[in-house]
């Protein structure tokens, strides 16, 4: 009996709450329609937006050369010092060319007797003495005596190893009185006149990336680059497949000191610029199932309210993305920029508006 009491009292006390509730409920819904919802803003801006890609790639010398002897033999002098400037075809490396001299000498006098004999069956051939096959016959032993003796020149030349072009040499590898072989290094070559940068694009962008392409190159290795501007030259036409990006180089404007071939470098390439587009920070895109939106500060009358505007984003740059309304905007509407997401913001809501903070402000001024 007890217990249907309290069953009975309990009822009674929802019955009577319920009843008393319908006035409270409208009034909480007059006080909501007056209530302001606090957002922070930015103006709807025009500017040109850079699209970036971040990359690490190899600085290169302009040209750079292992220099290889073209003949075997024992070195028997050596013509340059580490480190220094060589000019192209400067003597390097002389090899012991006293065979191959001898040698020369010998197709020589071969040659000396071949001359002598081709002359005198010239002058009977036209006497009408000899047949014309024993002319013929002697001319093409000239001419193999010729062939020995220009075979034993370029011999003897290769046992002088010469610079390949302009540049510094680098460290050597052999010594006075060594053997060499046409596989031995002598030393490299590096002409650092012009420095060019060598680097993977992912395949993602390869499209975006053509000779003509500008990029700015820097170096953690060196604190006191600012950076260096250059321009790409090549595009490799294939894409590696184990990597699946392609190989680009590009030329530097300018070679600083202390930038060496072989260091990695940080490479921002510019993919796409975008002249005078609306903008807007990232944060203030919305998502939803009809697709995206932004949400302006509209007036009626006194009031800001809020004004959803369908929109189509485009290209995305530092913390900035392009906006395309489907209706017509201002330039510096004031734009809802922190929290979209979460804020419980109905079409009209009404709106009190202060900037956007500083730590949540993208790199953000309107084009002048």
């Amino acid at each position: 009996m007890k217990s249907s009491r309290a069953c009975l009292a309990v009822v009674s006390c929802l019955s009577l709450l319920s009843g008393g509730c319908g006035k409270p409920t409208a009034a909480v819904a007059r006080s909501n329609a007056n209530y302001e919802q606090l957002v922070e803003v930015v103006p709807l801006a025009r500017r040109d937006l850079v699209e970036n890609l971040t990359l690490v790639g190899s600085i290169a010398a302009r040209e750079s050369a292992e220099v290889r002897p073209q003949a075997s033999g024992v070195v028997t002098s050596i013509e340059f010092e580490e480190g220094s400037l060589v000019k192209a075809g400067q003597t390097l490396l002389r090899i012991d060319d006293t065979e191959i001299r001898a040698q020369l000498l010998e197709v020589e006098a071969e040659l000396e007797l071949a001359e002598s004999n081709y002359r005198r069956m010239e002058e009977l051939g036209r006497q009408n003495t000899i047949p014309q096959a024993d002319i013929d016959a002697a001319r093409a032993r000239l001419l193999s005596a010729r062939a020995r003796v220009e075979l034993q020149r370029s011999r003897l030349d290769k046992t002088t190893v010469r610079a390949p072009f302009t540049g510094l040499a680098g460290g050597r590898e052999i010594s006075p009185g060594d053997y060499v072989s046409n596989q031995t290094i002598v030393t490299t070559v590096e002409d650092v006149s012009k420095l060019k940068i060598e680097f993977q694009v992912p395949e993602a962008y390869q499209r975006k990336v053509r000779p003509g392409t500008t990029f700015r190159v820097s170096s953690r290795a060196l604190e006191s680059l600012d950076g260096v501007d250059g321009e790409v030259y090549f595009v490799s036409p294939g894409i590696d497949r184990d990597t699946r990006s392609t190989a680009v180089k590009g030329w530097l404007e300018r070679s600083p000191a202390g930038l060496k071939p072989g260091m990695f470098a940080n490479v921002e390439l510019v993919l796409d610029v975008r002249h005078d587009i609306l903008v807007v920070p990232e944060s203030a895109l919305l998502v939803t199932r009809d697709g995206m939106r932004i949400t302006v500060v509209d007036r009626q009358g006194e009031k800001q309210v809020a004004k959803f505007v369908p929109v189509q984003a485009g290209l995305r740059s530092e913390g900035l993305v392009e906006v395309i309304p489907a209706t017509a905007v201002d330039d510096g509407q004031p734009v809802v920029a922190s929290g979209v997401g979460a804020i419980n913001l109905p079409a009209g809501r009404a709106l009190k508006t202060i900037p956007l903070r500083d730590e949540l402000r993208p790199e953000f001024h309107a084009v002048d």
